[in-house]
């Protein structure tokens, strides 16, 4: 029993070191190149067996990172400029009105988004896992805004986030600091209370990341999302 025990959280643990490993490789190839893995090629790479590169890849696909096509390996789809423009659009429209409806009213947001901070900080070094703290942070508002269908549109949204962000933080020396000081403002200003200074705040994060992936920031108007001004939606 311990035997079975000890091989199943070995190959859990293999396949974790094997996803985050493909997550790191994914995040460096050409954005709008389409790419193919081999479970041989990544098994050599990663220094593991082909099982944990099977269960990782599957759970890639799952994810929307990668297409297994039978008998050639998994497909790494290029993401084109408009979809970037697409998705980060819908972005700036749900986050504009998620932030708007919890500044003056959510009791301890700050405080929740100041410890993701913290914690984003200290995972500078890994990308995969900042990434991953970078989309709670980012969660974290949508969800205490209180709308479920909002949430869960923006939660469908996640696949495609995943490799945009790991490709935007590969590809900028200082996109890190960057991103940290960029949540610290919007902590700040939903702490102040004042929901036009928050989602000027969340604008401006997203506008950065647009020019970070060298895409033009896309304007839309903040009535579509209750406000009263221009937003950046990235």
């Amino acid at each position: 029993m311990r035997n079975e025990q000890g091989s199943e959280e070995r190959r859990g643990s293999a396949q974790d070191v094997t996803y985050r490993w493909l997550k790191g490789h994914i995040a460096g190839l050409p954005r709008q190149e389409g790419s193919f893995l081999t479970e041989v090629g990544v098994a050599e790479a990663a220094g593991t067996s082909r099982t944990p590169v099977r269960e990782a890849l599957l759970r890639l696909q799952a994810e929307g990172v990668v297409q297994i096509v039978p008998k050639k390996g998994a497909f790494v789809p290029p993401i084109s400029d408009s979809e970037v423009q697409a998705v980060m659009q819908a972005r700036g429209l749900v986050e504009d009105w998620c932030v708007r409806q919890v500044t003056p009213i959510v009791e301890g947001l700050a405080e929740d988004l100041d410890r993701l901070v913290t914690e984003q900080e200290d995972l500078s070094e890994d990308p995969v896992a900042f990434i991953d703290c970078d989309r709670a942070f980012h969660r974290t508002i949508v969800r205490r805004a209180g709308n479920q269908v909002l949430a869960d549109f923006y939660e469908s949204l996640r696949e495609r986030q995943v490799r945009m962000g790991l490709h935007a933080v590969a590809s900028a020396e200082d996109r890190v600091r960057t991103v940290l000081d960029e949540h610290a403002a919007i902590v700040s200003a939903i702490r102040s209370g004042e929901a036009e200074r928050a989602a000027h705040a969340v604008s401006a994060h997203l506008a950065s990341t647009l020019a970070t992936l060298n895409l033009p920031a896309i304007v839309d108007w903040g009535s579509h999302a209750g406000g009263s001004g221009p937003v950046v939606a990235s």
